[in-house]
Formats: C-alpha cells, structure tokens, sequence
C-alpha cells in the first residue's frame, strides 16, 4: 500500500461521510487536535522518571482519547456515533485535583517554563486551547456534541496541573508572573 493517494492535490479531503474543502472548520479542529496529539508524545518521551508514572500513563491514554475525538471531529454521516465519552472528563477532573493538591499552592499567573518537561506540557495547553477555539469556531456551523468542547477545555486544565506538578516533582519552581494579582483563590 502506498501512502500517497493523490485524491488531496486539488485542495479536498475526506470527512467521515463526505469530501470537504482542506479549510473546511472541522478538518482545522481535528488537524490541531493531531498536532496536539503530536505535542503530547513529544512530552511524554521528555519525561524523567521524576515526572513519575501516572503522568505519562495518563498523558498515553489522553492520545488514544484524541484520536477518537478526531475521530468524531471528522463524522459527519447522518446517523453518527461518537467514541468520545463523558467519562474522559471525570479522569481529567480527578487528576487535575490530585495534581492541584500536590503542587504548592499558587495564587498568580504562572509563566510557562520551569523545566523542559514542564514547558512541553504549557505547549500542549496552548495548543488545546487553540483546538478548542477552533471546535467552537465549528460549532457554530456544524452540529458537533458539547461533550467534545467540554473535553478539550478540561484537557487544558489537566496540561497546567501536570506542568506544575511535573515541575514540583522534578524539584523546579513555577515562574510566577511578577506584574499580577491574585487570580486563583
């Protein structure tokens, strides 16, 4: 089998259910969640044995949870069936508050960095929050389940806690933002 099909040289792709301008809002959505996806094995393979387990367990299990979020991205058959599930939010929920409770305590801004890892999983947060702009932009024009936002919003949540808890465990602090008031209390 060859890689190439040529059928993507006039500007056209295959959404689940039919063929769609390559700038089409969905395929936008459903390509950052593949470079999110992208961005999270490269912060996976950057984690130390400090970061601990959970993290990249949890992490490996988010990048199968993106591919059927793409997945549903890109159904657009009359009848679809979604893969991605309301129970993917309650994991993030709960980790994020076991990292939430790890991590000291913090009442400002935190700048992205720290250490490598932990930088690596900011990139992953931004790059969630410009796919969850882009689903919004969609959902605008196309019927796309809440359930998709809901996940991408919290997985946004999630990268900060684990860049923060991934920087406690690996002995670095946050960067604070110096010119801040409290934001989090």
């Amino acid at each position: 089998m060859k890689i190439y099909t040529k059928k993507g040289d006039q500007g056209k792709t295959s959404l689940i259910g039919k063929r769609v301008a390559k700038n089409h809002l969905r395929v936008n959505a459903y390509g950052t969640v593949d470079e999110l996806n992208s961005f999270i094995g490269r912060a996976v393979a950057g984690l130390g044995e400090k970061a601990g387990e959970d993290v990249p367990a949890e992490l490996t299990a988010i990048q199968q949870q993106l591919f059927d979020l793409g997945a549903d991205l890109a159904n657009v058959t009359d009848e679809p069936v979604y893969k991605t599930k309301e129970a993917y939010i309650d994991t993030l929920e709960k980790a994020i508050d076991r990292y939430w409770d790890e991590a000291p305590e913090i009442r400002t801004f935190v700048l992205p960095g720290g250490s490598q890892s932990a930088a690596d999983l900011h990139v992953c947060r931004t790059v969630a929050r410009r796919a969850e702009r882009e689903i919004t932009a969609a959902m605008t024009e196309e019927e796309i389940p809440g359930v998709i936002l809901q996940y991408v919003n919290r997985l946004s949540d999630y990268l900060f806690a684990a860049a923060r808890v991934v920087n406690f465990r690996e002995g670095n602090k946050d960067v604070l933002y110096k010119s801040n008031s409290d934001v989090f209390k």
